[in-house]
């Protein structure tokens, strides 16, 4: 396993959650075939540990450390520039796989857009990704950094510090915003959130 690594930030203790989705997202990855994923957030050791059993190369990129994406006084970037600048990846790479997790609780309509122009071209017709997602907007902020045990077992840490931004999408804008993928599968959790599987329209 190849690894790119980007910054993380203090993480608290972990627990454990079960993925319906996940393993759906893995459905065309052979463990002797090379595979590209994209995880978004920092990459924790038991995350590490599972990709060490595939022959692939993670790109770990920790967009949730460049929030907020928005243009303002602080910078005079365009939104996409702000993207580009962390994701930083070859141009012939194509993701196999993309690891959202929560990120597009922390977007805005305008930086989801500019996401995926940055990331669109990095995709393939059956790239297939995961995400999270509320069903009630108003459940409280969760905080959550997401690993890998097994490929249906999740860990969950809860971040020290709270990302800015927080302001999650119903599921029916996720659907429209999300303009390059096809939302396959979406599961209702105990705690209001979804869980989301996806595939690319290219």
């Amino acid at each position: 396993m190849q690894t790119h690594l980007s910054s993380t930030q203090p993480l608290q203790k972990s627990s454990r959650q079960p993925s319906k989705l996940l393993p759906s997202s893995f459905r065309y990855v052979d463990k002797s075939e090379l595979a590209t994923v994209l995880h978004i957030g920092p990459a924790l050791s038991e995350t590490v540990d599972f990709f060490s059993d595939y022959r692939c190369k993670v790109h770990f990129v920790d967009l949730f450390s460049a929030l907020p994406i928005a243009c303002g006084e602080h910078t005079t970037a365009s939104l996409e520039q702000q993207v580009e600048q962390v994701l930083t990846f070859p141009s012939d790479t194509r993701f196999d796989i993309c690891l959202f997790w929560d990120l597009f609780n922390y977007l805005n309509s305008d930086a989801i857009g500019a996401f995926l122009t940055v990331l669109r071209p990095h995709l393939k017709t059956n790239t297939l990704a995961h995400a999270f997602s509320v069903h009630n907007l108003k459940i409280p902020h969760p905080r959550h950094v997401y690993g890998i045990e097994q490929l249906d077992t999740l860990s969950v840490r809860a971040r020290c510090t709270a990302p800015p931004e927080y302001a999650p999408h119903s599921q029916n804008q996720l659907r429209q915003l999300l303009y390059c993928f096809k939302l396959e599968r979406s599961v209702l959790l105990a705690d209001s959130r979804l869980e989301l599987l996806l595939r690319a329209t290219l």
